[in-house]
């Protein structure tokens, strides 16, 4: 990560490590913890909840920041909404209100990145670009949460395309609509300033077009049997679960 800055001038500490421990024992995380990384994904409300017990027993559940980051049920967002800090994957107006309903209110809002299916892949989560302003703005205007940014998972690159490119159409929504922000969203204390872009095998593009965030499973704890499965499914985004929802 701090060669990827270096290579285009970013500072290093510009972008944040999401550790993703779907399919990952709590006896990983906790080694992680361990190193000083702070920031932990999950992509089910089910397998989350323990780790985060279990993480509280070691450290003070201030000290750690969790980030759901699969696709949300209806019958899950009460969950969500509680034990987490973060969501990357909101693309719907309807589980964005029933977050924003069921964030505790002794709590901060609920930090939000919108999610985007900038490739236009039909199996993925995700609105499309020409929706996000309007998407936007409904997270903007509700009380318990706090629209933060974008995420994206886009498709891989094909032999002979800019690796970058999807990744560049990303940084260019996010900057249009920080400057719809400015103009729209600024008295209702929105900072829209994340972007959460990039897994173990495109990290380094995701970073020289501006993220923020990075979500990392495989890089960090290995990929092999039922682990791989999950940790590629949590990354990809291709979600069963939302016909459920």
């Amino acid at each position: 990560m701090e060669k990827a800055c270096r290579s285009v001038g970013r500072p290093l500490d510009a972008v944040t490590l999401v550790a993703i421990g779907k399919g990952v024992p709590p006896a990983a995380l906790a080694e992680a913890l361990a190193a000083r990384q702070t920031h932990f994904g999950e992509n089910y409300v089910q397998e989350a909840l323990p780790k985060i017990a279990v993480l509280a027993a070691l450290r003070p559940r201030t000290e750690t920041v969790w980030h759901f980051t699969g696709p949300i049920q209806s019958n899950k967002t009460a969950d969500v909404a509680t034990h987490f800090d973060w969501v990357h994957g909101v693309d719907r107006t309807r589980i964005a209100r029933r977050l924003s309903d069921q964030r505790p209110s002794q709590g901060p809002p609920l930090n939000v990145c919108v999610q985007i299916n900038i490739s236009g892949e039909s199996q993925k989560s995700g609105v499309a670009p020409e929706a996000a302003p309007d998407l936007c703005r409904a997270v903007a205007a509700l009380p318990g949460l706090r629209l933060r940014g974008l995420m994206a998972i886009p498709a891989p690159a094909h032999t002979g395309q800019d690796p970058r490119h999807a990744y560049r159409q990303l940084r260019e929504l996010f900057e249009s609509l920080q400057r719809q922000g400015r103009q729209r969203w600024t008295d209702g204390g929105v900072n829209f300033d994340t972007l959460s872009a990039g897994m173990s095998d495109d990290f380094e593009q995701a970073i020289a077009e501006g993220s923020t965030l990075v979500r990392i499973g495989t890089a960090l704890f290995g990929a092999s049997g039922a682990k791989e499965r999950g940790v590629r499914g949590q990354e990809s985004g291709v979600s069963k679960e939302r016909k459920m929802s």
